[in-house]
């Protein structure tokens, strides 16, 4: 661990008060002893922790690191992986180029193969053509 680590707080004082007064915290791991990653219970993690949602929100990306803790929710069948804010790195933008093989392939998929024409809504794939040539308006 280095000091860094070190000095990011890991355990939650209201949680460590109720374990001391005897009341069992489901999924209350900040050492990492039981579930091998600090665990901590769903709304309880610590301010400098994020989900990649959250990350993502503030525009951020997780950049390469791994996973700092976890969420554990559900009985343990719910998982969220929390990630370090001061080792985050900003997002990706896309490139011009990117941007205009996205728009060509999205208006692909709105142009009808029967009458050519590009509606404003994505083609169904299960009628492989327009609402309209579907019903016959067109043929």
């Amino acid at each position: 661990m280095n000091s860094i680590t070190a000095a990011l707080p890991r355990r939650v004082p209201v949680l460590d008060g109720a374990r001391s007064r005897g009341i069992y915290v489901e999924f209350y791991d900040p050492d990492g002893h039981r579930y091998g990653l600090p665990t901590y219970p769903y709304h309880w993690a610590p301010k400098h922790l994020a989900t990649i949602r959250q990350l993502r929100a503030r525009g951020l990306r997780p950049g390469g690191q791994q996973p700092a803790a976890q969420i554990l929710w559900r009985k343990g069948r719910r998982v969220a992986y929390l990630y370090r804010l001061d080792l985050a790195l900003p997002k990706r933008t896309a490139t011009v180029a990117q941007l205009a093989a996205i728009a060509k392939a999205l208006a692909a998929r709105r142009t009808c193969p029967t009458c050519q024409a590009e509606k404003d809504y994505y083609i169904p794939l299960s009628l492989g053509e327009c609402n309209d040539c579907a019903a016959g308006g067109h043929r």
